[in-house]
């Protein structure tokens, strides 16, 4: 009789898709996914450490699992960032979990589980960087991602900014070889894939072994690799980093039609000093100009970045860099957030931190004026025809709902659409965070 997996992940898109090769490692061992938390067999908290009270959240949601676990057969699994930042610390403060599994070393679960002790109070923890490559033991994807699906191609960060946790919990950068890659490509495709979004840490300094083995490619090579793969549509890429824009990926830009003129490029600060303190190594001029190249190559190309307000020593004049900056680039949509110190990174440890009320009132100042930016882009596709994929049923009856190149989601009636079809929408309303229009007519899927 099979049993119920039912997996939370939290953070990033990298959860995401761990969270789906979660599944599929548990699956040759009967294991099935549920979206009903009261009849699971086996909890999945799949975490990120990225933001502020990560762990504590962690905890709240421990608690209401323990009742769970004490009125049936439970096994619940700590897995991701947390699990490698707090290790033994979750078993001392919850001592009702079963397991606790680092990201880089999820493929271990199926070993893992069998040492789960019902009758020990002493969790199963692996919260090794393992010498193996877990790529290597993971198996080929066999759920349907629908119609969108994520691809990690690299891992890991050689950055070591001073406020970001993540060289600490996913280890140095490492590359996947083009050869998988592709691979895996051509399996999310035979699911019903037809926009594949390949994700990292630092995912444009991926540089990997080529098909053959005996040299490397360079990110931008993958990418003209991957866009002649029969029934590919969309190609998107996330997160990248200012450092890694080489030639070649302008190149890809220009001249690959799947790939979406749409580019999440994070710089967290306007300031130059700010920016040194956080070691981001690029200026704000270099990182102006390279918006402004991938623009040149896209005339439709969309920004989206990545703000921190508040870091240690930031002063009135560092935030108001920071507006320039935004005022300057003209964001399509962005995330902001109040710094907060993590645990372990150098800046935790500095004496000049900001009062939370000055953040607060600088976070909002940022937000207004971003957030009037996204509505100013979404306002330009009023009256326009978008091409739009077909990515689920809508709220309401009859109705479906896609994304545009950009990544807004848009809304309009069609009983006929399938999943995976391409459309082509004429939007005539902007909502808060949608689009919505009607159809012209329907591509070939």
């Amino acid at each position: 009789m099979g049993k119920a997996l039912y997996i939370k992940t939290y953070g990033c898109q990298m959860n995401v898709y761990d969270s789906g090769r979660i599944a599929d490692t548990l699956a040759p061992l009967g294991y099935t996914l549920t979206d009903q938390l009261q009849s699971a067999d086996m909890v999945v908290l799949n975490t990120c450490h990225i933001r502020e009270k990560a762990a504590e959240k962690l905890y709240s949601e421990l608690g209401r699992l323990r009742t769970l676990k004490q009125a049936r057969n439970l096994n619940i699994v700590v897995a991701g960032c947390v699990a490698q930042a707090e290790g033994e610390e979750i078993t001392r403060r919850a001592p009702w979990v079963d397991v606790v599994v680092g990201p880089q070393s999820y493929h271990t679960l199926p070993q893992l589980i069998t040492r789960i002790d019902p009758n020990s109070r002493n969790a199963v923890i692996n919260t090794d960087f393992p010498v193996e490559e877990k790529f290597d033991y993971l198996p080929t994807p066999q759920h349907s991602r629908g119609a969108a699906a994520f691809l990690t191609i690299q891992e890991g960060c050689d950055k070591f900014c001073t406020f970001c946790v993540v060289p600490y919990t996913r280890g140095a950068e490492f590359s996947r070889g083009a050869r998988d890659i592709i691979a895996e490509a051509k399996a999310l495709l035979a699911n019903g894939a037809v926009e594949i979004t390949l994700l990292g840490q630092n995912v444009n300094a991926w540089r990997g072994k080529n098909l053959t083995g005996d040299g490397d490619w360079s990110f931008g090579r993958l990418l003209f690799a991957l866009a002649e793969l029969d029934g590919l549509r969309r190609l998107r890429y996330t997160t990248s980093h200012p450092l890694d824009m080489h030639p070649d990926l302008y190149q890809a830009h220009a001249e690959i039609p799947q790939l979406m003129p749409y580019v999440h490029l994070p710089i967290q600060s306007g300031s130059n000093r700010i920016l040194s303190a956080m070691m981001r190594r690029h200026s704000r001029d270099e990182y102006v100009r390279i918006i402004e190249r991938l623009r040149e190559v896209r005339s439709d190309m969309a920004i989206s970045g990545d703000f921190i307000v508040g870091f240690p020593g930031e002063t009135d004049a560092d935030f108001a860099d920071t507006l320039r900056l935004v005022a300057e680039i003209k964001y399509a949509s962005a995330y902001s957030f109040k710094y907060s110190p993590r645990p372990g990174t150098p800046a935790a440890n500095a004496g000049d931190q900001v009062p939370e009320v000055v953040k607060k009132e600088r976070l909002a100042s940022l937000q207004q004026l971003l957030s009037a930016q996204q509505q100013a882009f979404n306002q330009e596709k009023l009256g326009q025809v978008l091409e739009v994929l077909v990515e689920g049923r809508g709220r309401h009856k009859g109705q479906v709902v896609g994304r545009s190149p950009w990544m807004q989601a848009v809304h309009f009636a069609d009983d006929s659409n399938r999943i995976g079809d391409m459309v082509e929408v004429k939007i005539s309303a902007i909502h808060k965070y949608s689009l919505a229009g009607a159809r012209v007519t329907r591509y070939a899927a």
